[in-house]
């Protein structure tokens, strides 16, 4: 796909990494049909207020309404699907987040095989297709997939991951007129277009306020939201892109990350106590069982555990460059303390 200028279905187009996606696909003249659940909320004037967006629409679509996305799709070039629940924790993991995540992919691939018109859908899943319980001997790739999310244990994985399986399987089933490409980002922070707190973002925000008391034995594997939405353009340009990428800049432990934060002039209730040896990481997992049951299974497969990502793939494939975690995460809180959430570094001084 090399047109100077195509017009996108983006589904979900006031998410977190799909404004990105928006704001650079505008910016090179494409013409973006964002699909919302109510384009007349006012929460999604900053869309409007994009530079280009007079080559912007928005209509209303649910992930549970196949037929909500046929129009879009009719009109569309490519797709990026973007849409898609991120929470940890809910009431119904089947009802709250596998159904949406499965039946709405289906019903964007389904509508897109149906117009002529569509070459390729890229579509967000998540590094918790990837893994529930990152291994502790070898980096994962592309070939790695969670196998073992259930709606009790990390619901949210499993929800992104039997849609992207889905996803897949749709493609060797329907044999459609696009090709599928899928990027599988791991924890995504950045600056947000709106006050919104992304899931990923509000890790220093709960970080300065207290909320986690001890510092354990995590280790993040972070991306820039801004990388992300890159990575999509490039799987949409590139002709020769194909199957998974994933897509992660480098990991952090939380000691580090404190540690930044810190440095970085924020003050705020972090934690100072370590917990990260043998005793204190089977106390931290004794303690899981009494936080809510998303973050709990959270907890139990992550602690004590290294997530290592072999990103050869996306950087060979498709000339990926990734921005320095700690820049990230640097912007990341800058962008808080402009929304409010947390107090500015030349305040806590």
């Amino acid at each position: 796909m090399t047109l100077a200028s195509r017009s996108v279905l983006v589904s979900g187009a006031n998410g977190f990494i799909a404004a990105h996606a928006v704001e650079r696909l505008l910016a090179r003249g494409d013409t973006v049909l964002g699909t919302v659940r109510n384009p007349d909320d006012p929460k999604h004037g900053f869309l409007r207020a994009l530079p280009g967006a007079e080559r912007l629409s928005l209509s209303p679509a649910d992930l549970l309404d196949a037929r909500s996305f046929l129009a879009p799709a009719s009109q569309a070039d490519a797709v990026l699907h973007m849409a898609s629940p991120y929470v940890m924790t809910v009431r119904d993991p089947q009802r709250d987040l596998v159904d949406p995540a499965v039946q709405g992919t289906l019903a964007v691939l389904e509508a897109a095989a149906k117009s002529p018109r569509v070459k390729r859908v890229v579509l967000t899943s998540s590094m918790a297709a990837v893994t529930d319980e990152p291994p502790t001997d070898r980096a994962l790739t592309e070939g790695d997939w969670n196998t073992r999310s259930t709606l009790s244990r990390n619901p949210y994985y499993l929800s992104k991951t039997l849609a992207e399986r889905a996803a897949w399987d749709f493609m060797v089933k329907a044999k459609p007129g696009f090709d599928l490409v899928v990027i599988n980002p791991f924890l995504v922070v950045g600056p947000a277009h709106t006050a919104a707190i992304n899931t990923s973002n509000q890790i220093f925000v709960d970080l300065l306020a207290g909320t986690y008391p001890v510092i354990m034995a995590l280790d993040w594997g972070f991306v820039d939201v801004r990388d992300v939405a890159d990575a999509h353009l490039l799987a949409l340009d590139n002709e020769q892109a194909s199957g998974r990428y994933l897509c992660a800049a480098a990991n952090m432990s939380m000691v580090e990350v404190v540690r930044l934060v810190r440095a970085a002039g924020y003050r705020g209730k972090l934690p100072s106590l370590e917990l990260t040896g043998a005793i204190g990481t089977s106390l931290m997992r004794l303690a899981s069982y009494a936080q809510p049951q998303g973050v709990g299974s959270y907890l139990r497969s992550h602690l004590g555990r290294v997530p290592r990502v072999d990103t050869a793939k996306i950087r060979r494939e498709l000339s990926m460059a990734f921005r320095p975690v700690e820049q990230s995460i640097r912007d990341t809180l800058a962008d808080l303390a402009r929304w409010g959430h947390i107090r500015g570094a030349e305040q806590a001084k």
